[in-house]
């Protein structure tokens, strides 16, 4: 039995701020969801913090690419090495951000190591990239760009380190939970980038949806493949505590539903939980929501 490791990556380089001078408190993530005893309730093992840089974004203005990206593509590398030695060694870590930006630490250990698929379940395309942003809007915040930054879509100093663009392959990736009106959805599309959207995954089942997922990574030649949680794929009536509360998300029982078929695949290499803001939420719920949902998916017997 592979060894749970539990690994903090509280970066919030990727978000815009929230007001002027302030910081996304999303970095408090890992240690709301340690606050609800996740290390024990998963059996895991400790493996410590990654730290990440400080969040400044200088001189920066529009028109510059992406803010704070000399300390993101240092905190990429650093996370990577935590990550590649944990997956390389045959543990299953579970990342707890963060923002969306810590998946490109992930993805560039997955890369380093092989061929992996990742089943990314986002509330949005996070699709943003030079050649849309007349559709998409103005490059800066990482977190926007997610999935096109793993495909090797942006600036190179974050999407071509060590020369391995992109960390994963187009066919290679499956967006999952997108409001259905999600405007990344046409060029997904037209780039044949699997993605199923809310309704979708109503109309034919979470636990459907998620079969044909694992059948899908089953047929192309994957080491294995990683999910990627960001807590805003989960509608704000249950889950407000984000810095872009949607509605049209996903309800926990849903979100449960699609994530036991993938979680308990063989062939799942980790995953990493994002956006969760407790600076959002003075009760904490959403904290008690997410370690209870990691605990149902990834707890030891």
């Amino acid at each position: 039995m592979r060894r749970t490791v539990l690994i903090d990556a509280p970066s919030n380089l990727g978000l815009r701020p929230p007001a002027p001078g302030t910081v996304p408190g999303c970095y408090k993530l890992a240690g709301a969801l340690r606050e609800q005893g996740l290390l024990r309730r998963l059996g895991a093992l400790e493996g410590g913090v990654v730290v990440p840089p400080r969040y400044d974004l200088g001189e920066w203005r529009e028109g510059d690419g992406d803010f704070n990206a000399a300390a993101l593509a240092a905190y990429t590398g650093k996370l990577a090495g935590r990550v590649g030695e944990h997956v390389g060694g045959g543990d299953f870590p579970v990342v707890l951000g963060g923002d969306c930006s810590i998946l490109l630490g992930v993805v560039l250990a997955l890369r380093r190591l092989g061929r992996y698929g990742v089943a990314y379940l986002d509330g949005h395309g996070d699709f943003r990239h030079p050649g849309n942003t007349a559709v998409s809007g103005p490059l800066g915040a990482a977190a926007g760009e997610g999935l096109a930054q793993i495909t090797g879509r942006g600036q190179a100093d974050l999407t071509d380190i060590d020369g391995l663009r992109p960390y994963v392959r187009d066919e290679d990736l499956r967006a999952l939970g997108l409001r259905d009106a999600d405007e990344d959805q046409a060029e997904l599309s037209a780039l044949g980038i699997g993605h199923v959207p809310v309704g979708e995954i109503r109309r034919r089942g979470p636990q459907a949806v998620a079969r044909d997922v694992l059948t899908d990574f089953a047929r192309a030649p994957l080491d294995g493949f990683w999910i990627h949680l960001d807590a805003d794929v989960l509608d704000p009536s249950v889950m407000p505590a984000v810095d872009s509360p949607d509605p049209g998300g996903l309800l926990t029982d849903e979100l449960r539903a699609l994530l036991g078929p993938l979680a308990a695949s063989p062939r799942c290499a980790g995953i990493d939980v994002t956006i969760y803001d407790p600076d959002r939420d003075p009760e904490g719920t959403g904290a008690v929501l997410l370690a209870g949902l990691l605990e149902d998916l990834f707890a030891q017997p």
